[in-house]
């Protein structure tokens, strides 16, 4: 989507987003009700995320200048495909999450010395990264993600899908492009979809037993008030 997006006009970007929210529907449909609550998740905070963080602050800017239909979609297929990593690696589940640390940190370093861009805003996120492989009780799955998005974001603005401003808006703190950083972000997005998908399925699971009571109800009460000799009659 991201090569296709490069040639695309605004049209045909709707008809990306398209296709990506098809692709979201049908990677859903194959998980369990839990991660489908958690992949449902990562695309609200995320969306929310890329509204305040794009549209609003300026700190990076889309192609066209806009929120792409195809972006929310994406988060979702990007933890899918973080968890199914982490999944098929869970024997070298250590090593993933080294791997993980290990490039991070080292990005975090090369954007303070040498990188052509000076990035300390994406170098301030890499510890917080750190602390959630380090301590969270997902670490894996923050690693593989890690990995997913780094890659993403290498390849996304190297096409010049999206920039990255040289400095914070406002702040005036130099930035990469992409910022090493930037996978911590998204580690809270999937942080904060994992602490409301319960709370999602359980009120999902009282909205269908209501709907069932309130279905349920009427034909029980239509039974109760049956006239007796109608019922004489159905019994003979």
């Amino acid at each position: 989507m991201l090569a296709l997006d490069h040639f695309a006009s605004y049209p045909e970007q709707l008809g990306l987003g398209l296709v990506t929210w098809l692709a979201l529907g049908v990677a859903l449909a194959r998980v369990p009700a839990e991660r489908r609550a958690q992949a449902l998740g990562v695309v609200v905070f995320a969306t929310l995320g890329e509204v305040t963080g794009s549209l609003i602050w300026g700190v990076y800017t889309y192609r066209l200048h806009n929120l792409p239909l195809f972006v929310p979609p994406a988060h979702g297929l990007v933890y899918l495909t973080g968890l199914a990593l982490a999944t098929a690696l869970a024997r070298h589940a250590r090593v993933l999450v080294g791997v993980a640390a290990a490039a991070a940190a080292t990005w975090g370093l090369l954007g303070l010395t040498v990188l052509p861009r000076r990035d300390v805003a994406g170098a301030v996120g890499v510890p917080l990264l750190l602390l959630f492989l380090w301590r969270g009780r997902n670490r894996a799955i923050y690693a593989a993600v890690f990995l997913v998005v780094a890659s993403l974001e290498l390849y996304g603005t190297a096409i010049g899908t999206w920039r990255w401003a040289p400095e914070l808006p406002g702040l005036g703190i130099p930035d990469g492009n992409p910022p090493s950083g930037v996978a911590s972000g998204y580690v809270w997005f999937d942080v904060m979809a994992m602490l409301v998908a319960p709370f999602i399925m359980l009120m999902t699971a009282r909205a269908r037993g209501l709907r069932r009571a309130a279905v349920s109800q009427p034909a029980a009460r239509d039974a109760g008030e049956l006239p007796r000799p109608v019922v004489r009659a159905q019994a003979e």
